[in-house]
Order: structure tokens, then C-alpha cells, then sequence
């Protein structure tokens, strides 16, 4: 199964019909990839299934009608098991960014942490989950691929949020503080957020 959110409705391309079926079904041999995100941003159509019983194939299908932009990010957790947010466009975010020409996942994760947050000795733990979303630049549509790793640092200065990103806080949160924070986030930080927690 993938996920893929525009905006914060989710396209669910799937080769198991659901149980429930909270939103509509297509299926992919006959959906219009620019017709249904025209829908679900101009409708109030809150997702959708894409069903296929060769769901690699569907997948590599549908990305074909987008520009894949690979970046990576990390859950950060510190020694008193805080998680570190930045706070960007008015909601919650977890750190992350392109990959640069010749950079492995691993790297570029890292490297959009520190620039992010000011922040340094970072132990990458795990890769947790990648995860999709769809956007325009320069009137292209992209689809950006992240990938996403738990990391731990005992940093102990002070956090330094890469204003020149548009990120205005870089602050640890505390387990009890996770729920409001993500309330205010998107949903692949929150799938990322389960992922850590399972």
C-alpha cells in the first residue's frame, strides 16, 4: 500500500479492497491522475482508494505523471526521550530536505537536521518509513519522496531554527506535548510519529 497526501487528503493506492470504505474506489487502469487532484482540491472529497492487483506496476504508473523529489529527514530524540519539532508556515514539521546530487539517504538526512535545527551529535538508530506528498514548483508537478530515520543526539546547547527556510522554532517536546503538536502538523509527520511509536 502507499499513501500519498495532497494537502492533507490522501490518495491510497491499494491491491486489498478496504473493510470500510471511508472514501471512493478507482481503479487504476482507468483513473485520471490530473482529473482527481482536481477533484480533491476543488471538491470536498476527502481521499481516495486506487485499487490495482499489481500494485508495483500501478505505483511506478502513477509517478510517471509527476517529477519524484527525493529528500530525507529524521525523528530526533534526546536523552529525556523529547522529540525535536520545527515550527515552519504556521504548523509543526519534522526536519527534512532534498538530496543533493551523490548523497545517500543517510547523509542528506543528517545534514537537513543540523542545517534545521543547529544541532549536532546525531546517531542515526533506524530508518522508519519513507513518506509521499504531492505539490507544484514552478507550475511542475512534483511528487517528493521522503525518507525517514530515527535518530538520537545528547546535544545540550541551544537550538538555532534556520530562519533563512522559513523556520521560526526548533524545540524538543515532551511525550505529553505530542498530541496538541500534531494536531497542528501534516499527515505524513504524523505517519512518520506512528512509525517511531510502534
Amino acid at each position: 500500500m502507499y499513501k500519498v497526501f495532497v494537502n492533507d487528503k490522501p490518495i491510497i493506492l491499494t491491491s486489498s479492497l478496504p473493510k470500510k470504505e471511508i472514501y471512493p474506489i478507482y481503479l487504476s487502469e482507468e483513473v485520471l491522475i490530473d482529473e482527481l487532484l482536481h477533484r480533491l482540491k476543488t471538491t470536498d472529497l476527502q481521499g481516495v482508494y486506487i485499487y490495482s492487483n499489481c500494485i508495483e506496476h500501478a505505483w511506478k504508473k502513477f509517478c510517471n505523471n509527476f517529477k519524484v523529489v527525493l529528500a530525507a529527514g529524521g525523528l530526533v530524540v534526546n536523552s529525556k526521550e523529547e522529540i525535536l519539532f520545527i515550527f515552519r508556515g504556521n504548523k509543526w514539521d519534522l526536519p527534512k530536505g532534498h538530496m543533493e546530487k551523490d548523497e545517500t539517504k543517510e547523509v542528506t538526512a543528517i545534514r537537513e537536521v543540523e542545517e534545521e535545527c543547529g544541532i549536532s551529535n546525531l546517531t542515526l538508530k533506524k530508518y522508519l518509513i519513507p513518506t509521499y506528498h504531492i505539490y507544484y514548483q514552478n507550475k511542475k508537478l512534483c511528487l517528493k519522496e521522503t525518507h525517514w530515520f530515527l535518530m538520537n543526539s545528547n546535544y545540550s546547547g541551544e537550538l538555532a531554527p534556520q530562519l533563512e527556510e522559513g523556520i521560526t522554532k526548533a524545540v524538543f517536546k515532551k511525550e505529553e506535548e505530542i498530541e496538541k503538536v500534531l494536531s497542528n502538523s501534516y499527515g505524513n509527520i504524523k505517519l512518520v510519529y506512528q512509525a517511531y511509536k510502534k
